[in-house]
């Protein structure tokens, strides 16, 4: 096996140098054509003075020469940083202090800094460059920089042989063939997207790449152009998909072997509606996160489609509940506990930050705050972030299954469910909701849908309209925005 996903992809070129590798809107490359723009990327990364160790942050673009960039730098025992697409200067250059950046490979106009253009021009018109060894498993190759909901940006350190176990993770969890074609519309510098593509790359597979999903005609035109045979999603742009296109996906049922949603919770909605357009298809919701990628998954067209459920933990992560104290504990739905996993594709720790590498690491086993429990099958269910979830006198209640109940009344556009302190029960569930233009918002009416669909104690207490549910790029609800929320009315 490789030790790094350059490595993989060189010696696919070697064996299969004609095969689809990578392609774009704009063009397809083989596997020989591929490594051959790989090498003129590190021969120009070379020539401004990047080495070994140095840091190169990168605006990510949906395209081909994007990722041959990528793998160029990580060829040369470079450190990739990526960052998304128009990114504010302030916090580009925010990122490339905190990341010590010897280059910033930018449309702005920052320090240290050169335009995405520029670079790839130059790529274009460079010599090859001539490879003397393979990166080591053990050398660090991308910084991920993330937010995600709790506000902190922190750099997650993630070596060669942390990429190649997430690729396993990601090819064996999905049942990848050598001859899969998958379509990656998620933004390219996210860890999501990476690693769909890094599990392809590993396996000899080709990956096309989209700029989204929104628009439908250039979406399926792809999908056509290159038979693509498996989609890779966030569930925001599941959404946007089954709204837009409405049934045409259904088309596809007998062509497409899997589609693998993650990165944030998927909409029982969508689920319902992908599991009746395709009743054939491997319909995957990966559990993970930036410090650890996929280390579980659920094929929910293959079973009884259990709320909250992730599955099992993939081929290199073992999955433990734990107590406050990090402690294995047996657990139920009565006595939950938090998720921690070990494995090969564990981050090694946060960018000069010992004091949270210290709280999330020890001992190579990452520990988070979602809280969990295993059932009767061995399946893994998932309730949501230790403080999102809802105790209401005991009983635990996933904001969750509150969210997907509301999202099935016709006035609300979206919503998000926290805890409320109350003095009797502990807790009970406070609902935001958005209320679709032209539509009227009744609390009364809300509660009086959800008490036919949910037990009593899970009826929200309050329910509030609000301006706009905050989420993250991919989805994900913003809670403790939620919590600040100013409410429109209750």
């Amino acid at each position: 096996m490789a030790d790094s996903i350059f490595e993989a992809v060189f010696e696919n070129a070697r064996k299969r140098p004609e095969k689809l590798c990578v392609a774009d809107e704009e063009r397809a490359l083989s596997y020989g054509e591929y490594i051959s723009l790989v090498s003129k990327f590190s021969s120009v990364l070379s020539s401004f003075g990047v080495k070994k160790g140095d840091r190169v942050v990168a605006e990510a673009v949906q395209s081909v020469k994007f990722l041959a960039l990528q793998l160029a730098l990580q060829a040369i025992g470079g450190i990739f940083v990526p960052v998304e697409r128009g990114i504010a200067k302030p916090k580009i250059e925010s990122i490339s202090k905190a990341a010590g950046a010897k280059l910033v490979v930018t449309s702005l106009e920052v320090k240290k800094g050169m335009t995405l253009n520029f670079l790839f021009e130059q790529a274009e018109k460079a010599k090859e460059y001539t490879y003397n060894f393979f990166p080591e498993k053990d050398t660090v190759c991308e910084l991920l920089f993330s937010t995600g909901t709790t506000g902190k940006e922190k750099g997650i350190i993630i070596t060669n042989g942390n990429n190649i176990a997430l690729a396993e993770n990601v090819m064996f969890g999905v049942e990848m063939k050598n001859d899969n074609v998958e379509l990656i519309p998620s933004p390219l510098n996210h860890s999501h997207a990476l690693r769909r593509y890094y599990g392809n790359m590993l396996c000899g597979a080709s990956v096309v790449i989209s700029t989204g999903v929104i628009n439908l005609f250039g979406f399926f035109k792809l999908i056509e152009r290159f038979g693509v045979n498996s989609i890779d999603l966030v569930p925001t742009a599941l959404t946007i998909l089954l709204k837009l296109s409405k049934n045409k996906l259904g088309e596809y049922k007998d062509t497409l072997r899997y589609i693998e949603l993650g990165a944030a919770p998927l909409m029982q909605a969508d689920k319902d509606k992908l599991k009746e357009l395709l009743p054939n298809t491997r319909l995957y919701n990966f559990y993970g996160s930036t410090e650890s990628g996929c280390i579980a998954i659920y094929n929910f067209n293959d079973s009884k489609d259990k709320p909250g459920c992730i599955g099992k933990p993939t081929f290199n992560a073992k999955i433990i509940a734990v107590d406050e104290n990090h402690n294995k504990i047996e657990t139920s739905l009565q006595r939950t506990g938090l998720l921690a996993s070990a494995g090969k594709m564990n981050m090694k720790g946060y960018w000069k930050d010992e004091e949270e590498t210290a709280a999330a690491l020890s001992d190579g086993v990452v520990y988070t705050n979602d809280e969990i429990y295993f059932d009767e099958d061995g399946d893994i269910i998932l309730l949501g972030r230790r403080g999102d979830v809802i105790n209401v006198a005991g009983n635990k209640v996933s904001p969750d299954e509150i969210e997907n109940a509301a999202k099935k009344i016709d006035c609300i556009a979206d919503c998000g469910c926290v805890p409320e302190v109350d003095a009797l029960k502990g807790s009970v569930p406070k609902l935001f909701v958005e209320i679709k233009p032209g539509t009227k918002f009744d609390a009364v009416f809300i509660r009086e849908s959800l008490s036919k669909a949910l037990e009593p104690y899970k009826v929200p207490q309050h329910i509030v309209q609000i301006d706009k549910i905050p989420r993250t790029f991919n989805g994900k609800i913003i809670r403790r925005k939620l919590m600040e929320a100013k409410q429109v009315k209750e």
